[in-house]
């Protein structure tokens, strides 16, 4: 998955004392997007002094191995020789490291970008000096990083897992995801999602693996739950356009290796879930 980027080794405590260094990573974050050189390259904070970028107030996000990477909200004209690009573009980065840290850095760069003021008093929010936060110095309020928990759910029947397409956006198959509102446990998600998307019941749900996915902020939570009753499927149409039963000998093989769904489809087409 976008995560597994082993043998390289990520490191997210916070740092608020490591200064950047040259080769250090920065991402450029504007309006949901990361600034790239052509070749997708992350600019080095060599490469922000030479462009006239301020290095002085740089954000530490985390480490790959020796390597730091900070973030900057100033914004920065594209050239001929760097754009700025969507994060679902960076999932096929590689090396695979390059692509987890810059989903990361987008989550983290969208939350600064969106918390700049204090929403009890007005006031402007300074970075946490201890941790990452970031402090109103007037009310004296904190904010910490927003992840929002969703759930990804294989329901099975026999030898059959019922996939889904979007009726917008993603146009490939996956597996049925949600949010998972106020006051609910993960079971509960499950069970809902899976109601109101498709219509169907479901019993003995099971946990599978999580990932982070910082395209939505989101932290996925994957489940396997059995059919309760084999009934017609009642579409929910606003936000899907197919929902279908497939052998586990007849699974596509169209969605990428970089997500939960992908590995979930794959456990069960190898008799795995």
């Amino acid at each position: 998955m976008l995560q597994d980027i082993a043998p390289h080794v990520f490191k997210n405590q916070f740092d608020q004392r490591r200064d950047p260094r040259p080769t250090d990573g920065v991402f450029v974050y504007h309006d949901g997007q990361l600034l790239v050189s052509d070749q997708q390259a992350i600019p080095r904070v060599s490469d922000l002094a030479k462009w006239g970028g301020s290095t002085s107030q740089l954000t530490y996000l985390f480490t790959i191995d020796e390597t730091a990477y900070y973030l900057t909200l100033e914004s920065l004209a594209p050239t001929t020789t760097r754009q700025y690009q969507s994060v679902n573009a960076l999932r096929h980065s590689q090396p695979q490291a390059l692509a987890f840290a810059s989903a990361t850095a987008a989550h983290l760069g969208h939350w600064y970008a969106s918390n700049q003021f204090c929403g009890r008093c007005g006031h402007r929010l300074t970075p946490g000096t201890t941790e990452r936060n970031l402090v109103c110095d007037h009310c004296g309020n904190q904010l910490f990083p927003t992840i929002a928990p969703a759930i990804i759910v294989g329901v099975t029947h026999g030898e059959q897992l019922l996939l889904t397409k979007f009726l917008t956006g993603y146009d490939r198959y996956a597996l049925l995801s949600g949010y998972v509102e106020i006051g609910e446990t993960l079971a509960d998600t499950v069970r809902r999602e899976v109601h109101e998307e498709v219509g169907l019941g479901v019993h003995n749900i099971r946990y599978y693996g999580s990932q982070p996915w910082g395209a939505s902020g989101s932290l996925l939570m994957g489940f396997f739950a059995d059919l309760n009753q084999d009934v017609a499927i009642r579409l929910e149409k606003d936000e899907l356009a197919q929902a279908q039963w497939f052998d586990r000998t007849e699974l596509p093989h169209d969605d990428t290796t970089a997500s939960l769904s992908w590995q979930m489809i794959e456990a069960f087409r190898h008799g795995n879930a």
